[in-house]
């Protein structure tokens, strides 16, 4: 994603249904990038099933519509990957005052997910306009920049202005990044998928090849793009295009806590904040990750090994999770 800030904080195309496509195996939990050569587009299309299923069911008392807003955060995070230099992690995330207070999505250099929505008193609203003052919508990429040293970390803030994740995050690539960008997001309880196309930097492309390809894109439906492989969607709505594949990865669920990290938490909070909750908790610490379940306990003897030893810098996993 070239240039994110580094200041934190319509022709209708009808065709008859084919055997050889409508028989193309379905392509679960991957990303598949693909180029539009006589257009000078470029499109990334990510589809997620086990994947959303786990992330999914972190999230089980969840309202219908934050269960929505986290599928296609976590399709947009991946989607984001596809043509963004990504050598840790990328993340979205929305912070509110109403009754969607979190939302988190992130999609790591190897290819893992994972997202946490969190809801306070009622139903959150669909319409990101309605998410309270202050709220607060970010891109993140964060990059090792070596052993010992923190993290190169970019953020670039979508304004919210949009009723709609797809349309804040068009709305930034266009007004931010200069880059003509389409979106299309979509989950249910079963499955999240994404759609974006990119207008290809400099002259590449006829002179309405970005109109037509946006012709196109707006023909497709949410309930299409949940339903339909790669290679259906491609040919249905961009053959005319002789649509060109660029490649693809596989996707799953991963989390990247660890005890290590954990640990490095409790130091960061202090003596005498970390040995109070132990003692708030019968004498132990116990953290239990929001993202995976898992869960961390830590014994006096623990808790005092973690302040006597020197303070580490603790790297990720060589393969992050």
């Amino acid at each position: 994603m070239p240039g994110i800030s580094t200041n934190v904080p319509a022709t209708i195309i009808v065709m008859t249904d084919t055997a050889t496509h409508d028989s193309a195996p379905r392509d679960h939990d991957a990303l598949a990038r693909f180029l539009l050569p006589g257009a000078g587009v470029r499109g990334v299309r990510v589809h997620l099933d086990d994947t959303w299923a786990q992330i999914r069911a972190r999230g089980t008392d969840l309202p219908a519509a934050a269960v929505e807003l986290l599928g296609e955060a976590a399709a947009a995070a991946a989607l984001f990957t596809g043509h963004a230099k990504v050598d840790g992690r990328l993340s979205v995330q929305l912070r509110g005052t109403g009754p969607l207070r979190t939302l988190f999505a992130e999609c790591t250099a190897a290819d893992t997910l994972r997202g946490i929505a969190q809801v306070e008193d009622g139903e959150p609203a669909r319409d990101l306009r309605a998410m309270g003052d202050g709220a607060v919508l970010a891109i993140t990429i964060e990059n090792p920049a070596g052993p010992g040293r923190e993290p190169v970390r970019y953020q670039g803030l979508v304004p919210l202005e949009s009723d709609s994740l797809a349309g804040a995050f068009e709305d930034y690539f266009r007004q931010s990044e200069q880059l003509p960008t389409r979106i299309l997001l979509a989950a249910d309880e079963r499955r999240a998928a994404g759609l974006m196309l990119q207008k290809l930097p400099g002259d590449a492309g006829d002179d309405d090849g970005w109109a037509r390809a946006g012709a196109l894109f707006d023909t497709l439906a949410p309930a299409e793009l949940l339903d339909w492989p790669a290679a259906t969607l491609l040919h249905r709505l961009f053959h005319e295009e002789s649509p060109e594949a660029m490649g693809g990865r596989p996707l799953r669920f991963g989390c990247s806590c660890s005890r290590e990290r954990v640990g490095a938490m409790l130091r960061s909070l202090g003596r005498d904040e970390a040995e109070a909750a132990a003692e708030a908790n019968g004498g132990d610490v116990r953290v239990r990750c929001e993202f995976c379940g898992e869960i961390y306990d830590f014994d006096p003897g623990q808790i005092e090994d973690l302040f006597a030893t020197p303070a580490q810098t603790v790297e990720g996993p060589a393969a992050l999770q």
